[in-house]
């Protein structure tokens, strides 16, 4: 029987350690903050952009909330970004995703200043990434090695699959896994045999967005398996891109959908709001 990787008990030891972090920079007279943009009121968006308020609340950030109409128009939402960009008493911006069919999303992404980026969505945030440089993070995929190290699961030296290539995922976790010194392969829609690749994988991460779509048979007995899918099944049900029932008896650790991955995405925006201040002269 697998180990359940609890996110929300290591979400909360993260959002704590931060806390304490950020109480110690108050003193020091550095604080942050962190303006969340959301244009519309989808019901997903709106329930986002809460608990980011939340945990920028429980962690001592302070928060700035910009809510725009549906109607809002592309060069309204550029000029209040870049007004944002000159702002020094802003650290992140966070434009919530996804945007009004009528505002083009890379254009908004590319306008927020990588040094401000705290979605690590930038194309220069992902260059530093993947060239190892200080940067931000994306946040779903450094959550999820942050489960991997404080559960325990080793990742150096070990067979990393992950199943999906999108550029909010699977691109930047194939990235973080290497600088673990995980050996990685990214799978994805044409990838031949795909059976055969997950079940060499020692550490399966699923990114796919199919429902319960990965089942035992795709899954190397002791593998630990990330669930990155979110889901509702027949019974209206939460459940992810792995089917829980038919792998948890076959691999050593799994998260749960939910309180696996889910936590940790809010987490880790929260660290990356402290990084955009850490190292600072004054705040060491």
């Amino acid at each position: 029987m697998a180990r359940l990787i609890n996110g929300k008990e290591i979400s909360k030891q993260i959002k704590d350690e931060l806390k304490e972090e950020v109480s110690g920079l108050k003193e020091q007279g550095v604080q942050i903050c962190l303006a969340v943009i959301q244009v519309g009121s989808d019901p997903a968006s709106s329930v986002y952009v809460n608990n980011k308020k939340k945990a920028c609340a429980y962690i001592g950030i302070d928060s700035r909330s910009y809510e725009l109409p549906e109607d809002t128009g592309e060069e309204e939402l550029v000029n209040l970004v870049e007004s944002l960009n000159e702002d020094e008493s802003v650290n992140g911006i966070l434009v919530q995703l996804p945007l009004p069919a009528h505002i083009n999303e890379d254009r908004i992404i590319r306008t927020i200043s990588p040094d401000k980026d705290v979605d690590g969505f930038h194309p220069v945030s992902v260059g530093r990434l993947w060239l190892g440089e200080k940067g931000f993070q994306s946040c779903t995929p450094a959550g999820i090695i942050q489960l991997l190290k404080r559960s325990g699961v080793q990742i150096e030296g070990r067979e990393c699959v992950i199943v999906g290539r999108s550029n909010i995922v699977g691109k930047p976790m194939a990235a973080l896994l290497l600088r673990e010194n995980g050996t990685v392969t990214v799978t994805h829609s044409r990838t031949k045999d795909l059976r055969e690749v997950t079940k060499r994988a020692d550490i399966l991460i699923v990114a796919i967005g199919k429902k319960q779509f990965i089942t035992a048979e795709y899954v190397k007995k002791g593998a630990a398996v990330i669930d990155v899918g979110i889901h509702r099944d027949e019974n209206n049900h939460l459940c992810g891109d792995v089917d829980f029932d038919s792998v948890e008896p076959v691999a050593s650790a799994i998260t749960p959908v939910p309180g696996g991955v889910g936590p940790m995405t809010i987490a880790m925006l929260m660290d990356n709001c402290v990084e955009s201040v850490r190292g600072r002269e004054g705040s060491q």
